[in-house]
């Protein structure tokens, strides 16, 4: 069991999710942004989530129809609730109006989970997605939803983008105390970063200011009523009332947040001890960047672990003798009765999917919402373009299966690469890094012509979304076959500028290389031996 270190993700667990997602979710509006574009980033980190991409038609639905709720995390059924006349077209977590949503879970106090509840965090997520143009609609839509037919999840917080802009809300049930939800969502200004990782991010809030914030009417008193909250009405700290606070809720999640400010203001380091140590001043809800981010910007911090900061996770012998900057779980361990932990960052090896959402106003309806996708770990991925007028799933993007390999799925073949780095990271990355980025730069280049020419042809985006979803999974079969070959019994074939292997001028595969270990990994072999493995001269 996860404890400490994902105590507010544990919370979910409790609550009868059999899937605790650990996710992240950064945001860049639009005055942050090169093109004047808003963004939001998503990582669906589960150990048992397939990497797939949803997509749901445009309908209409007869007078009277319902609308049955699955449980997205297990797929139970919850219930039914009444259809709207119409539903919007979309894909991934997208809509055909180029608004985006995305979340991450922090479970928050167990006894506000309410099992009588038949609308879970998922399934809000694409039911508004389905019904709302702009990100202020779709907070109607969630919050209306939840009041009138209960919560079915432990605390979670959600960006909510269009291309003019994008909002956190966090919202937490009641218990089955009363009906509903308690829920508060603010506006990111323009010009500003933001993010959330599994931990409340939402503190003291502008109860007056109706333009930039929302929050449910008893949101203060029902904290009241619970006894999490006794000052003045202006005092009230949405996260410290609702919210679990501990090791993993700061060092776990808000840490991931703090990488992402770091990254881009170079005035972060005064809220180390916040993440580190629950000290100092709380971590801002959002920051302004020294500099404009752009699409790729934000694809390359989903893949961040943390390097040139005091959390870099290849800085310790943890990483082993290949710079592999990854845990695998348990997240915490025991040694000698005391308890150690890792550090969880952003990229991490047990993603479904992720995506940066790029929402922009310029563009034809075609093309105002452009979905980065990847599946599998963020920092291996290849991310693919997925247009809001995409309306058919490219075949290597559909649905599969976790307990089924398929060597035609996207999600596979970036495991069959990942997981081989993960054994030699340092070795490996700069091969995958090789045709990672030459994808990368090849699909940018296509997306921007695209643009240029077919902005406002939605068979051009299908097409492309196709085309891209078929060569990445292809290229990254034979990239993963690659490492097999190059990697062999611990040795590394060598290979020329063009990554070709080297043969003789007689036609046979030259020596390989014996590239050994790191030489930490070798001075702990020696601090732990002793000079029992020295070498010693034979009299």
């Amino acid at each position: 069991m996860i404890n400490k270190i994902f105590g507010a993700v544990v919370m979910s667990a409790i609550a009868g999710c059999a899937t605790a997602l650990a996710c992240t979710s950064l945001i860049a509006t639009k005055g942050a942004t090169t093109d004047g574009s808003t963004m939001i980033t998503y990582a669906a980190d589960s150990h048992n989530l397939y990497g797939e991409l949803y997509n749901q038609p445009a309908a209409d639905h007869p007078a009277g129809a319902m609308r049955e709720v699955r449980e997205w995390d297990t797929n139970k059924h919850l219930g039914y609730i009444p259809e709207v006349a119409h539903t919007y077209a979309t894909v991934g977590n997208m809509n055909e109006h180029g608004v985006a949503i995305t979340e991450s879970t922090w479970g928050g106090r167990p006894e506000l989970v309410d099992t009588t509840g038949i609308v879970d965090y998922g399934s809000l997520i694409y039911i508004a997605l389905q019904r709302s143009k702009t990100a202020r609609e779709a907070i109607d839509v969630m919050t209306n939803l939840v009041k009138d037919y209960g919560y079915a999840s432990s605390g979670e917080s959600f960006s909510i983008a269009d291309p003019n802009e994008a909002w956190i809300m966090e919202m937490i049930g009641k218990g089955g105390k009363e009906k509903g939800a308690v829920w508060v969502a603010m506006r990111v200004p323009d010009g500003f970063i933001s993010g959330h990782a599994n931990h409340s991010r939402i503190h003291r809030f502008p109860l007056k200011d109706k333009k930039n914030v929302l929050y449910s009417p008893d949101v203060i008193k029902f904290a009241r009523k619970m006894g999490y909250f006794d000052g003045k009405d202006e005092d009230f700290d949405f996260s410290r009332a609702y919210a679990v606070y501990d090791m993993g809720a700061l060092r776990g999640c808000d840490a991931r947040v703090w990488a992402f400010y770091n990254k881009y203001n170079k005035d972060m380091e005064q809220y180390l001890p916040w993440v580190t140590e629950g000290k100092g001043e709380v971590l801002p809800l959002w920051v302004k960047p020294d500099t404009l981010l752009s699409a790729k910007d934000m694809q390359w911090m989903m893949r961040d672990h943390f390097e040139d900061t005091p959390l870099n996770m290849t800085s310790d012998i943890g990483a082993g003798p290949w710079d592999v900057p990854y845990r695998f779980r348990p997240m915490n361990f025991t040694v000698d009765g005391k308890e150690y932990f890792n550090e969880r960052a952003i990229a991490t090896q047990q993603t479904g999917f992720s995506l940066v959402a790029q929402l922009q106003d310029k563009n034809p309806k075609e093309t105002r919402g452009l979905l980065w996708f990847g599946t599998d770990d963020a920092n291996t991925c290849v991310y693919l373009p997925i247009f809001c007028s995409v309306t058919e799933v490219p075949a290597q993007l559909g649905h599969g299966d976790i307990n089924t390999l398929d060597w035609n799925s996207n999600f596979w073949v970036n495991n069959y690469v990942a997981n081989q780095a993960y054994g030699r990271y340092s070795l490996m990355i700069p091969d995958i890094r090789r045709v990672q980025s030459g994808l990368e730069d090849a699909i940018s280049a296509d997306v921007a012509q695209l643009l240029s020419e077919s902005a406002d042809d939605a068979a051009a985006t299908q097409a492309l979304a196709n085309k891209w979803a078929a060569k990445a999974t292809a290229d990254y079969k034979q990239l993963g076959d690659y490492l097999f070959v190059r990697f062999l019994d611990g040795n590394r074939k060598k290979i020329d500028d063009k990554g070709e292997f080297i043969y003789s001028e007689d036609g046979v595969a030259v020596y390989p290389e014996f590239p050994g270990y790191n030489e930490r990994y070798y001075r702990s072999i020696v601090e732990d031996t002793g000079d029992r493995l020295q070498e010693k001269p034979i009299e």
